[in-house]
């Protein structure tokens, strides 16, 4: 049994007469009969009462019509679905992602990515960069957004592209006399409280901001170790202490947080897009083009 077979037999029963069937297929009447022969010699029974005119479905016929017409739907969609797939335009698309992204890059990109490809499913997946690669191999994610302080470790299997350089600006409750400054030094921004995140056993990141910190001169101390950015800037926001974020957070940050340049000092951190080596994806690659569309003006 095959499509042809089962599609030759759902256009006769649809026509009313093999004749009319291989018209509208533009095939010979000859090869639909031919067709339909050995379906019900596969089948082991006939499908159509030829003894009547016009021909009427058997009880065989009757049981089998609506599940082939269901095949041949299902058949289809698996058609239009592959060749989506195929060329980028549909499918499903994973993307693991630092916390601090969302403030940033990915919505834009995804905004752009779905006016552009609205039949791709994209799956968010929040995770820190130090997991991205092992999600990676496990094929959870297709893309891992990561943040990075200096020189990073890159697994051998995977591939690593720079989407964006940014320094770092200094995280200050609003109503801090520091925040009505143009910009802050290293040695006036550390003397606030310090707040130290992501707190991740796995992550090295809070560790870096704060050596980081250290290296230009600063003398930080830590007050607080929040989970995760969001934490980290509501604590800000309540007066607790300071912290640092990437610019393009900043932006988009909340109201009861001023960002400042760091005036005497350039700081910064790397955001990463990390796939697979000799991923061939078209439409990884359509993503990939967004994101650094968006990074580009910042």
């Amino acid at each position: 049994m095959n499509l042809r077979q089962i599609r030759y037999f759902c256009e006769v029963v649809t026509a009313g007469t093999a004749a009319r069937a291989a018209e509208r297929l533009f095939v010979a009447p000859t090869a639909i009969s031919m067709q339909l022969t050995q379906l019900e010699q596969h089948l082991g029974g006939e499908l159509f009462d030829r003894s009547r005119r016009p021909m009427e479905l058997t009880a065989l016929g009757k049981f089998f019509y609506p599940r082939a017409k269901e095949l041949l739907t299902h058949a289809e969609r698996l058609d239009d679905e592959v060749r989506g797939v195929a060329t980028g335009s549909w499918g499903w698309l994973a993307i693991g992602f630092t916390r601090s992204a969302i403030f940033s890059l990915l919505p834009t990109a995804i905004r752009n990515f779905r006016e552009q490809s609205p039949d791709v499913h994209v799956d968010l997946v929040e995770t820190l960069s130090e997991y991205q690669a092992e999600q990676l191999r496990q094929h959870r994610i297709d893309l891992g957004i990561s943040r990075f302080i200096g020189p990073f470790e890159r697994a051998p299997d995977m591939h690593y592209e720079v989407i964006l350089e940014e320094p770092f600006v200094a995280a200050l409750p609003v109503g801090h006399r520091l925040a009505k400054q143009a910009s802050v030094s290293i040695e006036e921004f550390t003397s606030l409280p310090f707040i130290l995140y992501p707190k991740d056993s796995r992550s090295p990141f809070g560790r870096q901001m704060f050596s980081l910190l250290q290296d230009v001169g600063g003398s930080p101390v830590v007050a607080y170790e929040a989970v995760e950015i969001h934490t980290a800037l509501a604590l800000v926001g309540a007066g607790l202490g300071g912290t640092i974020v990437g610019r393009s957070i900043a932006e988009n940050s909340r109201s009861d947080v001023a960002c400042l340049p760091i005036g005497d000092q350039a700081i910064g951190t790397l955001v990463v897009a990390v796939t697979r080596k000799d991923e061939d994806s078209r439409m990884l690659e359509s993503f990939l083009t967004m994101l650094r569309d968006v990074a580009r003006p910042l």
